[in-house]
């Protein structure tokens, strides 16, 4: 009878190490799981530099791999046509306020005191063509004079009668100064003068070449005394101002992700842990890149992320394989 109980209880306290055993393995499984873990690779942004004008390169100011900053010179063209182009411009523009102004101000004492000289004149002028018609009618009458003297002075009379209306209109003109029309056309051609010169003040700028933002020179394609056209690229310009990582998720753990979520970064060539969260989840599933590793099949649908990396430094390169851990939920 005590032989049965002793190996009733070791049975039983057999079977108790057994569960804490399966409870501390599961226990172990479930903190090794308490982290997803994904796989992918540095994505820093490049831009391709160049001029938005054509001309002569005159200056290459950076190296490959100098660090720039935003706003850092970093080649020139030869700007003499360009700075040609202002000055003509600029000339064009004064001739054209010149007209604008003279069409505003309308017409000086002067020009009025002429038209009205010319008015006067006029009216002498028929009168004096008057007398001698009436002198002519008298002539003619009494039998000194021929009807074709007559016919002239009363063509003469009519004459001085027209010049001394026209005259008068012109006085009329000359007090009333520009019509509207005019003066509208006077500043339509000075706007078109002054968008001209703010053309070629544009491309003097962009005669300049600066850097859009922070980063690193990768390639400096062309040197000094080179003709180069519009959008030629001179430069390739590695951005280091944020630093992407392009990962991604099964569907199965899909609904782990939102979002904002925060992940740490690491590297296989340092210790150094980086910080990040998740930028954007993309909604279309593709087929796994075969440059991405993951523990599942390479023919398994999956999503792409794009991970902000917050603190990033040298130590991450573009294309470099890194690991992404995400906390579970």
């Amino acid at each position: 009878m005590n032989i049965k109980l002793v190996r009733a209880a070791v049975l039983i306290t057999g079977l108790t190490v057994w569960g804490a055993y399966e409870l501390s393995q599961r226990w172990s499984t479930d903190v090794q799981d308490s982290r997803l873990t994904l796989y992918g690779n540095v994505d820093i942004r490049e831009v391709q530099l160049g001029f938005r004008v054509g001309g002569r390169l005159q200056t290459m100011n950076f190296e490959e791999g100098d660090a720039v900053e935003a706003g850092d010179l970093l080649a020139t063209l030869d700007d003499e046509p360009m700075r040609e182009a202002v000055a003509t411009a600029q000339a064009r523009v004064q001739e054209a306020q010149a007209r604008v102004d003279r069409a505003n101000t309308g017409s000086r004492p002067q020009e009025i005191l002429q038209a009205e000289a010319r008015v006067r004149e006029a009216r002498a002028a028929l009168a004096n063509a008057a007398q001698e018609l009436k002198r002519q009618h008298e002539l003619t009458e009494s039998g000194l004079s021929s009807q074709h003297l007559l016919d002239a002075a009363i063509a003469s009379r009519d004459q001085a009668a027209a010049r001394l209306a026209a005259n008068r209109e012109g006085l009329g003109l000359v007090v009333e100064g520009p019509r509207v029309e005019d003066i509208a056309a006077a500043e339509a051609s000075l706007a078109t003068a002054v968008a001209q010169r703010e053309q070629s003040m544009t491309q003097l700028a962009d005669a300049q070449l600066l850097a859009p933002s922070k980063g690193v020179i990768l390639t400096r394609a062309r040197e000094p005394g080179s003709i180069v056209g519009m959008g030629a690229s001179v430069y390739t310009l590695s951005l280091t101002e944020t630093v992407y990582v392009r990962a991604y998720v099964d569907e199965p753990n899909l609904g782990l992700l939102a979002p904002g979520a925060r992940v740490l970064v690491k590297t296989d060539s340092s210790d150094k842990v980086y910080q990040g969260q998740v930028g954007f989840i993309s909604p279309r599933a593709e087929f796994t890149p075969k440059t991405v590793e993951t523990p599942s099949l390479r023919t398994d649908l999956v999503f792409r992320l794009r991970i902000v990396v917050s603190d990033a430094d040298d130590g991450l390169r573009q294309g470099m394989p890194v690991t992404v851990e995400f906390p579970r939920a």
